[in-house]
């Protein structure tokens, strides 16, 4: 899974915008992935393949926002 952090660069209309382009979600989708990362510090944003993944991971990465990759589950 791709995942976004929380940081004080970006602005909420900026991270939106970030996981529109990345993950093609609607506006609904990326304000609640963004409210997330905003109150808990991180959020899941994008659940496909490693390679999926990213690909995601570097779009968000382009506009500035922390991303990383990961299993979906702790093994």
């Amino acid at each position: 899974m791709a995942v976004i952090y929380n940081n004080e660069t970006n602005t909420f209309d900026e991270v939106i915008e970030a996981l529109m382009v990345a993950t093609n979600c609607d506006l609904e989708e990326a304000q609640i992935e963004t409210w997330e990362a905003h109150t808990f510090g991180k959020a899941p944003v994008h659940f496909d393949s490693r390679t999926t993944c990213e690909g995601v991971a570097a779009v968000i990465k382009s506009f500035g926002i922390r991303t990383d990759v990961e299993p979906e589950w702790k093994e």
